[in-house]
C-alpha cells in the first residue's frame, strides 16, 4: 500500500517525458533501419547494373565484338632481330678479264640471269690484237658489271659479280641481351615488308665471337629464294622462337582488359558478358597464359571487349552521377 501510494505522486509530466523519449527512440530506430535496406538495396542494384552487359547478336557484330572458346595453347617466346640479305660467298663468282686490252662489248647489264658459260663480254687484246669472250662461270644474275665499250681494261677493278640468288642469308645482329637466348636450330620468320611473303626457317648459324669493329654477333637464317624477292642489301626483321610452352589456357591479348585496376576478360553467362577477373602467366607479342579465372570451353570475348569495359563505365558513371 505504500508503495502504491508513492507512485501515485510521480508527476505527470515526468511519465509523459519518458512516453516520447521511447517513441522517439523507436521512430529513429526504424527509420535507420529503413535506409540501411534502402542503401543495400540500392547497391545490390547499382552492383548487378555494374557487372553486366547485355548486346544483340546485331550489336555484337556491328562493334565487331568477337567471342571464342577458352582452350589449351602454345605460348612461344622469341627474340626480334634487325638484319639485311646478303649473297652466299659459296654462290657468288667473281669474272675478270684474262688479258689486259680495250672493250669490244657487253653483252649483258646488272639485273640478268646467266647461265653457265654464257659470254658477258668481248675484249680485244692489247698483245694479241685479237678479241676473246669473258664468260659466266656460273649460272646466276648479274649484280655488278665494270666494263663499258671502249674502256681499257688492266687490273681486277675491272670485274663482273654473278650470284646464284636462289638462296641468300639473312644475317641478323644479335647483341649481348640476345644471346644468351639464341641457339642453332631455333625457329625464325624473317620479314620485309606487306608485299613480300613472309619466310619461316631455322637459325643456321651463331658467329661464336664478336670482333672489335663489329659489336653485335651475326645471328643467320639461310633463305630459299626461287622468285628473288629477297635482294642483297634488303633490310629485315626477324623474330627467333626461344622458347615454346604449352598451357591449360592461352587467349589473344586482345581478350584483356583492365578494369577497376584489375585485368578482366568478358565472360558470356546467361545474363550477358560479365567481367571476369583473371590472373595471368607467360605471355609473347600476341598470347597469353590465363592461370585463374577462366576455364577451357568457356565463352569469352576475345576481340573487342573495350566495347563492353566503355558501357560498364557510362553505367557506373551514371549510377554515381544519379546518386
Amino acid at each position: 500500500m505504500i508503495k502504491n501510494h508513492h507512485l501515485s505522486y510521480i508527476p505527470a509530466w515526468f511519465l509523459a517525458l519518458v512516453f516520447c523519449l521511447m517513441l522517439g527512440a523507436c521512430s529513429e530506430g526504424d527509420h535507420d533501419s529503413h535506409d540501411h535496406e534502402e542503401e543495400n538495396s540500392n547497391t545490390e542494384e547499382h552492383s548487378d547494373h555494374q557487372e553486366i552487359v547485355r548486346l544483340t547478336d546485331d550489336e555484337l557484330a556491328e562493334f565487331s565484338i568477337e567471342i571464342s572458346t577458352a582452350a589449351s595453347g602454345t605460348i612461344r617466346q622469341h627474340r626480334n632481330l634487325t638484319g639485311e640479305i646478303v649473297v652466299d660467298p659459296d654462290r657468288l663468282a667473281h669474272i675478270t678479264p684474262r688479258f689486259p686490252g680495250i672493250v669490244k662489248r657487253v653483252h649483258k647489264k646488272v639485273g640478268d640471269r646467266v647461265r653457265a658459260g654464257e659470254v658477258l663480254a668481248i675484249i680485244e687484246s692489247n698483245e694479241s690484237l685479237a678479241p676473246y669472250s669473258v664468260k659466266s662461270l656460273i649460272s646466276g644474275t648479274v649484280i655488278e658489271m665494270h666494263l663499258t665499250p671502249g674502256e681499257v681494261v688492266n687490273d681486277e677493278n675491272h670485274e663482273i659479280l654473278v650470284a646464284d640468288l636462289n638462296y641468300v642469308w639473312a644475317d641478323l645482329n644479335a647483341y649481348q641481351k640476345d644471346l644468351e637466348y639464341l641457339e642453332v636450330g631455333q625457329k625464325a620468320t624473317v620479314a620485309a615488308g606487306e608485299n613480300i611473303p613472309q619466310f619461316r626457317g631455322k637459325v643456321s648459324w651463331i658467329r661464336p665471337t664478336r670482333s672489335e669493329t663489329r659489336r653485335p654477333a651475326t645471328t643467320r637464317v639461310i633463305l630459299a629464294n626461287p622468285n628473288g624477292h629477297w635482294r642483297p642489301g634488303l633490310f629485315v626483321n626477324a623474330e627467333v622462337v626461344t622458347s615454346s610452352i604449352e598451357v591449360a589456357v592461352s587467349v589473344p591479348k586482345t581478350a584483356l582488359e583492365m578494369f577497376e585496376e584489375q585485368p578482366v576478360v568478358f565472360v558470356k553467362t546467361e545474363e550477358g558478358f560479365k567481367p571476369q577477373p583473371v590472373k595471368t602467366g607467360k605471355e609473347n607479342h600476341s598470347s597469353i597464359e590465363i592461370l585463374d579465372g577462366l576455364a577451357p570451353g568457356d565463352r569469352y570475348v576475345s576481340a573487342g571487349g573495350f566495347t563492353l569495359k566503355a558501357e560498364l563505365e557510362k553505367s557506373a558513371f551514371g549510377a554515381a552521377h544519379g546518386h
